[in-house]
């Protein structure tokens, strides 16, 4: 199963909690799911545990059975809907009804307590919301196809302290979060901190792995500017052996030229260390500069 379907089960294993929770989580599903009209609510999933949790949720909230709820045996999609024409008049007026006409709308009534919000969000989320996986990037969606829910949503969102952003998608209008932080929030406000946690430990995992990455390329960095180093100093104090300029060396330059040909695989401040007395790396790295300088004349 994937995250998101981790996440949805996970959601679906709570309760269906006080009646007023759980209209307003039955009306997130509505604005949320495949279709909501005057004619037919059509709800599709996937999800075993919100194809099982549903029909509880909806004799819970509005005390309606659905007139089709697929076969349960049978694997894959489920279908949920209901066609009677006094079913869908009962939840047009508790969950869209707007006097000027049928356009659909968050019912702010109904939502005026914290954990009402939360439990629409949760409904919202199991209908139309999906979840990217976190090894893969952070990416959290709610998708309706009514363009006043949408920003109606990102209002309660802004209300509830979250930042979402919005964009469309072919005939539906997009909620959603990018950063890791808000997503893990979400998650555990609407009812999934399990699944929260394990985002949380994908994202500390990732970092430190990536810390580790770091360190190691900088090493590899670091060995290969002292191996180039070491190849240029080498070929300075072998050009002035063949010019003849050996001799000419003060004893300080000609024991920095000894210590590197010994020792061409180790650092400066190492090379420092070897000298008589020990020196500072900078006044080793001023010999050797001293002797390319030296060379580059000759």
């Amino acid at each position: 199963m994937s995250f998101a379907g981790d996440v949805k089960g996970e959601l679906c294993r709570g309760k269906v909690g006080r009646k007023c929770c759980a209209q307003a989580e039955a009306c997130g599903v509505l604005l949320y799911c495949n279709r909501f009209s005057l004619g037919e609510v059509k709800i599709v999933t996937e999800s075993p545990g919100f194809a099982q949790r549903l029909p509880g949720l909806f004799r819970r909230a509005f005390g309606i059975e659905f007139d089709e709820k697929g076969d349960p045996a049978t694997p894959g999609k489920r279908i949920f809907s209901i066609t009677d024409p006094q079913k869908l008049s009962l939840l047009w007026e508790l969950c869209a009804f707007d006097p000027g006409g049928p356009a659909h709308h968050i019912n702010f009534g109904m939502l005026e307590e914290t954990h009402c919000r939360l439990a629409f969000l949760r409904g919202a989320f199991l209908a139309g919301g999906s979840v990217t996986d976190p090894q893969k990037g952070y990416h959290l969606e709610l998708a309706t196809t009514h363009l006043r829910v949408s920003r109606e949503l990102t209002t309660l969102l802004r209300e509830l302290g979250y930042s979402p952003k919005e964009t469309t998608r072919k005939s539906n209008y997009i909620t959603y979060f990018k950063q890791s932080e808000a997503i893990e929030d979400l998650l555990t406000a609407i009812g999934a901190p399990v699944s929260a946690m394990e985002l949380m430990n994908t994202k500390a995992e990732k970092l430190l792995r990536n810390g580790v990455n770091r360190r190691v390329n900088c090493e590899a960095a670091n060995v290969d500017k002292t191996v180039d180093a070491a190849v240029a100093q080498r070929l300075a104090i072998q050009r002035l052996r063949a010019a003849g300029a050996w001799e000419a060396l003060s004893p300080k330059l000609q024991e920095a030229a000894l210590l590197r040909e010994a020792n061409p695989e180790l650092s400066l401040a190492q090379l420092a260390q070897l000298c008589q007395p020990p020196v500072t790396k900078s006044s080793l790295s001023h010999r050797l500069r001293k002797l390319i300088q030296m060379s580059e004349k000759v």
